[in-house]
Formats: structure tokens, sequence, C-alpha cells
């Protein structure tokens, strides 16, 4: 990457340049984990595109694939891949438990030395992830897919991805890096860390980088969809929104302290303007738009604090339940674990 793109696209992780890493050996197994929910019409090509663009990497490899709940012939695809490439593990789910779930699922199952997170639909190019291979090598714990452009996407969706990055960026407490999706390649010791977090409802674009570990991006031009159509409504996207910042950061249930203050402003700036002395004689009685005005932003400001604090008591019964984030129904070609165990087919917990 151009020291030019660089100073055109800063990056938002702060901090000393870190001393160089000792470079990794080669060899060792690289494991792609690869969410599915109705993508019949791309994923026997997203195979083909991920076999020949890392035929190179000089690493074992695992691809991943997490049906999560297709109501299509994206199992039937994948059953046939896995039949004619032992390389293909595939995780049948339940039901669809979200996009979430079903990668955290996959990073359960990888046995990688690093692993990679990409959606089926290539609009994250395979032939990316050779340029996350060296810089793994060269000591990088997570070499993160930062977005030069993005083809096939309207302007609003552009500018509403971007304006959330930044404000959830500067909301939550640890650096994350902004222009980014779940495109990345992670380290064992990272995967390891994540794996081993005890909440149930995941959101893992805040969750890797709070595991911390030297971080770097790469840049790439990101795809229209090669096929399909988006698994995400507006109205997806803005629960997923709520759910990362709710779950990644407090500042929202601190805000209702700048919403406490206002009201305090406007109460004495209203106790002044009744006891000004004034030239000339007020006009008998209160104007009931002005009550209403008043009882209006007061009742839409504390109905909004409750609300906010809601959601933490919604997600937080959701955490004490302690259910299961996925449940797996069955799996396909997945190897025994170096302890022997068989492979796992029952409920799991993130």
């Amino acid at each position: 990457m151009s020291a030019h793109a660089d100073s055109l696209h800063p990056d938002i992780l702060p901090g000393p340049r870190r001393r160089a890493a000792v470079a990794r050996r080669p060899g060792g197994v690289l494991s792609i984990v690869v969410p599915c929910h109705n993508e019949e019409s791309v994923v026997e090509a997203t195979h083909e595109r991920l076999v020949a663009a890392l035929a190179d990497t000089g690493m074992e490899l695992e691809i991943i694939y997490v049906d999560d709940g297709s109501r299509d012939a994206t199992l039937d695809r994948l059953e046939r891949i896995a039949a004619r490439d032992t390389r293909a593990v595939v995780v049948e789910l339940s039901r669809n438990f979200g996009q979430q779930a079903a990668m955290s699922a996959g990073l359960a199952t990888a046995r990688g030395d690093a692993v990679v997170i990409m959606d089926a639909d290539l609009q994250d190019p395979p032939e990316v992830v050779p340029e996350m291979v060296r810089a793994w090598r060269d000591g990088v714990d997570v070499a993160y897919g930062r977005r030069r452009s993005r083809e096939g996407e309207t302007w609003f969706k552009l500018v509403t991805a971007s304006l959330f990055h930044r404000l959830f960026a500067r909301l939550v407490p640890h650096p994350i890096p902004v222009d980014t999706g779940d495109f990345k390649l992670v380290d064992r010791a990272v995967v390891d860390a994540v794996n081993g977090l005890p909440e149930k409802r995941r959101y893992l674009r805040g969750l890797v980088p709070w595991a911390g570990f030297r971080q770097e991006p790469v840049w790439y031009d990101r795809h229209p969809r090669a096929a399909g159509d988006t698994k995400y409504s507006p109205r997806k996207l803005l629960m997923l929104a709520a759910d990362a910042l709710v779950m990644c950061s407090d500042a929202p249930v601190r805000l209702t302290w700048a919403g406490s203050g206002l009201l305090a402003v406007v109460s004495l700036a209203a106790a002044v303007t009744a006891v000004w002395p004034r030239d000339t004689a007020p006009e008998p009685g209160v104007s009931l738009a002005s009550v209403l005005a008043v009882a209006a932003f007061v009742g839409a400001v504390q109905t909004a604090a409750v609300a906010v604090v809601g959601e933490y008591v919604v997600r937080t019964y959701r955490e004490a339940q302690a259910r299961p984030t996925w449940v797996v129904k069955r799996t396909i070609n997945l190897p025994e674990d170096a302890a022997g165990r068989p492979p796992r087919d029952t409920a799991r917990a993130a």
C-alpha cells in the first residue's frame, strides 16, 4: 500500500509504532471461516476461488462453512463440496442464529494457526488472503481488511456505514479500526482469547480489537456481490448497530446524564424568565402550547433514558439465562482434535 493512500485513509488505531515481532515459521494450518445463509447461487464459486487463491500459501488448508439455517439449497451445495474435497468442513446449525453466532461457531471449530473470517458472497475477494498471510508471517496478530472502495453499494449505505464506524470508534473505550467489516485474519492466540470470552451475544468487530495484540490493516477494493441478495435489511442493520453500541460501550447510558443536565438548564431558564422584572405588565395566564412543549420535552427525555437503561437490562437478562449462542445439528469432515476427542455435534456455547 502506498504512502499516499495511507495519508488519505489514516488508521484509527493510535499509539507509537510497535517494535518488530519475530517472524513466524513457514507451514502450519490456515482455517477459513465462511458463514452461509441462503447462498446457493454463489457458494460453489466461492470454494473454487478460495482453493485457487490459497494454493501457494504453503499452509495446510481448512475451509469451514457454517450453514446458518439456510432455507434454499445451500446445504446441498455444501454437502457436494465436502464430498469431493475433504478440506471443506461443514457445520450445520439447528436454525438461523445470526451471522455473529455463525462466525463464532466457525472460530470455535477452527484448528488453524491462523484463521480468516470472510463472507460467502465474494465481496471480500479471496485473493487478498495471501497478503494477510504474509502480514501474519511478519508478526502481525490481526490483519484486518480495510476497504479502499466499495463497489455496487448505494451512497446512502456508504454514508451511514462511514458515520456509524466513526461514531462507534469514538464511543468504545478501546481502539477500533474504521472502514472495516468482518474480513480479517487472526492469529491462534487471538482466536483462543475471543473464544474464551464468556458473553453469549457477540459482536466480533468489537471483541477482536478488545483482545489487543498487534493489529494492522490490509487495504483492498470491495467488490459487488457475485450473486444473490444482501441478508441485511435496514431494520437488521439498525438492530446490529444497537447491539454493537450497547454490548461494547456504556456511553449510551451515560448520555442520560447529558439529558438530565439539559433539562436542568431548561428549568433554570424558565424560572429566571418567570421572575425577571418586566417593563410592561405580563399577560395573564400561561400559554398552553408552552406547557405542552415543556411537558413533551421532559417526557421524551425521561422515556429515552428509561429505554436506554432497559436495553442494558434486557441484555443482562439474556446473559444471565446462559443459553448457548448456537446449536450444532451435525458436522461433515470435522476431524478429531489433538486430544483424540470425536467431532462435536451437540449444543455449543460461545
